[in-house]
């Protein structure tokens, strides 16, 4: 015990005991951080793992989604292009063009009945008219009342016209 007494007192020793003990401390703390590290690490993976997972199902789901779409869509467009060629091959039926001229020339004498003088420029005049009216009426709402009731498309414009004869009576 003289021995530890001695070596207590030497200056020495004390820093030899105070290097020690700073050195115990800072290998617990490094040991501990360590430790923190390792399960914060774990953690991490775990946290990664499940958000991969996570990516993973949601990209098949998006997948599965996109490709639906894109089957609907190759859908609709092999639908769009049946009814285009349906359209058009309605549009070159025998007749088609028949109805269309007695529509026209049914505006134009509808137009002629109003302007009566001058009959040759006027009826040319009507059936230009007739014409555009029938090339408007092609496509939006009047096709539309023109295909569902097409007595009903053509009256409308129509006006009532009197006529006026020598005893002063009139007609429709």
């Amino acid at each position: 015990m003289d021995y530890l007494q001695e070596a207590l007192k030497n200056p020495f020793t004390w820093g030899l005991l105070i290097g020690l003990l700073i050195t115990a401390f800072v290998w617990k703390s490094g040991f501990s951080a360590r430790r923190a590290v390792s399960r914060d690490l774990k953690r991490v993976e775990e946290e990664l793992k499940n958000l991969q997972g996570h990516l993973n199902t949601q990209l098949k789901i998006n997948a599965s989604g996109n490709e639906s779409l894109q089957i609907d869509l190759e859908a609709l467009r092999r639908q769009n292009e049946t009814l285009r060629v349906n359209n058009a091959a309605l549009q070159l039926k025998p007749g088609r063009a028949e109805q269309k001229l007695l529509q026209i020339h049914e505006i134009a004498i509808r137009t002629m009945r109003e302007q009566a003088p001058g009959f040759a420029p006027a009826w040319e005049k009507a059936l230009r008219q007739g014409e555009a009216e029938l090339e408007a009426a092609e496509s939006g709402l009047k096709k539309l009342v023109r295909r569902v009731i097409p007595g009903l498309a053509n009256s409308s414009q129509a006006q009532p016209t009197l006529y006026v004869t020598d005893d002063s009576t009139e007609h429709p």
